[in-house]
């Protein structure tokens, strides 16, 4: 439940950057930085066990369906 409750208060600071803040903005840009870190999360995928795998592509696949 508090995991859900950061998840609403990130999801409407992105709204809110999104209309309140220019593209070039250093905390609308900080932000773009940390979804780039789940391209490179995927980018090691292939160095994981295989139940580390499984487990984590599950997870980045629920973070991909939350982004898009």
């Amino acid at each position: 439940m508090k995991g859900d409750y950061y998840r609403y208060l990130a999801e409407e600071a992105f709204d809110i950057s999104k209309k309140e803040m220019q593209p070039t903005h250093p905390i609308r840009l900080g932000l773009a930085l940390n979804f780039s870190a789940f391209d490179d999360a995927i980018a090691e995928l292939d160095t994981l066990s295989e139940d580390s795998y499984k487990d984590s592509t599950l997870i980045m696949q629920l973070l991909r369906d939350n982004l898009t």
